[in-house]
């Protein structure tokens, strides 16, 4: 079984204790993986620890987000959005990371994937005011759009507390 038909398997899967044999049968693929010279495979491997649910692999995806490739950096945090739904720990381990790739990835789509990451964080003040700068000066429209859109969903948050 790749790697990819693994993490395709894995998003069948209810049980946990099959879920973890997944894991356990493509731990050393997931490594390998994001550790190949080839983007392509790298990006796999990325996503596949996010449609993995793989908590312990949760590193690698720090690494993802300083890959060269905008691939990967798009796949890593694919899966730290996934994975941090209703936990916001992992977004918020990362922070400062997502802070950069928000405001200054020469990616768009990269931009707003780490926007939309910041969602599942904890409101923080200043991810709230980066994301206002963002919504009214970002250049690209889409990501104005999001930003506020993010902006004002952790505002709720925050207000709700």
């Amino acid at each position: 079984m790749t790697l990819a038909e693994a993490a395709a398997r894995a998003a069948e899967l209810t049980d946990e204790r099959a879920l973890a044999d997944l894991r356990r049968e493509v731990a050393d693929d997931v490594e390998a993986a994001v550790r190949s010279k080839d983007f392509r495979e790298r990006v796999v491997g990325y996503r596949a620890v996010g449609q993995l649910r793989f908590m312990q692999k949760t590193e690698l995806l720090r690494r993802g987000l300083e890959d060269d490739s905008p691939s990967c950096r798009g796949a890593a945090m694919l899966s730290i959005e996934l994975m941090s739904r209703g936990q916001p720990g992992l977004v918020n381990s990362v922070r400062p990371l997502l802070h950069s790739l928000a405001n200054a990835d020469p990616n768009a789509a990269v931009r707003r994937l780490a926007v939309l990451c910041l969602r599942n964080g904890s409101p923080h003040a200043d991810t709230i005011t980066l994301l206002g700068f963002l919504a009214e000066e970002a250049e690209e429209r889409e990501l104005r759009v999001t930003a506020a859109s993010v902006r004002d969903a952790l505002k709720r948050k925050a207000s709700a507390r």
